[in-house]
């Protein structure tokens, strides 16, 4: 009878395993500032992402975004409007966009510049090599000092080509172009940490990032799919 109760546990926890997926929890914090004379509060925020066989979903507290690698499809789902956008692969944000935001994408498009600066450090169980990272476009400059490993439990180089480009295009208002992000390869990790100063408008805003777990376990049901209650729409509003 043991000996049947430990088999049973094994097939369990073999089955758990196998359904394992990656999950990446990161922190944000931005420091107080002021721009055109209106006071911004501090602001923290959390980032989930989970990575699963071919897909990959990102959670912020008002945006949703699902990569699909079968269907070749991104999912941009908006909790509050309970509506989604879907785009087909590779995205071109320009065809999501209404026209007259579309045509300024050129002028909104980023540039960036990576150099390793040659130290290491440990972050919590990461070894990190360190990076300056320079991003600049359209009244904004950005400067970033990151810490990045490879030691993580998935394909690192997979995910910055397959999913990090999407997720970074669908997070904001940055625009980059292809040798921005051939830049941005530079990286060779996973960033786990990093502290940046962003001018804007003549007004430095201060951020710091930081990985609080990279983890192996299986994705809540509903992970990688949009509720089938939401509305699609054809494109993505300024307020979005």
């Amino acid at each position: 009878m043991k000996k049947l109760t430990l088999i049973l546990v094994m097939i369990i926890l073999s089955a758990t395993f196998l359904r394992a997926d990656v999950y990446i929890k990161t922190t944000t914090h931005t420091d107080a500032f002021e721009i055109a004379g209106t006071e911004q509060p501090a602001k923290d925020n959390v980032n989930e992402q989970w990575i699963g066989e071919n897909k990959f979903a990102s959670i912020h507290a008002n945006q949703k975004t699902i990569i699909d690698l079968e269907k070749q499809k991104m999912y941009i789902i908006y909790p509050e409007t309970e509506s989604y956008v879907e785009a087909e692969l590779p995205l071109d944000m320009a065809k999501l966009l209404p026209e007259q935001v579309a045509q300024m994408m050129n002028m909104m498009k980023m540039t960036a510049k990576v150099t390793p600066n040659g130290e290491s450090k440990q972050i919590g169980e990461w070894a990190c090599t360190g990076y300056d990272i320079e991003i600049s476009g359209m009244m904004m400059e950005m400067k970033m000092t990151s810490w990045a490993t490879t030691d993580v439990p998935f394909d690192w180089q997979r995910y910055a080509s397959e999913f990090l480009p999407g997720m970074m295009q669908t997070s904001g208002q940055m625009f980059f172009e292809e040798d921005a992000f051939n830049e941005l390869k530079k990286i060779e990790g996973i960033q786990v940490a990093s502290e940046m100063t962003m001018s804007i408008m003549g007004q430095d805003v201060n951020t710091t990032t930081n990985v609080q777990e990279i983890s192996k376990k299986p994705a809540p049901d509903g992970t990688y799919t949009v509720p089938e209650n939401y509305t699609k729409k054809e494109k993505l509003t300024i307020e979005q």
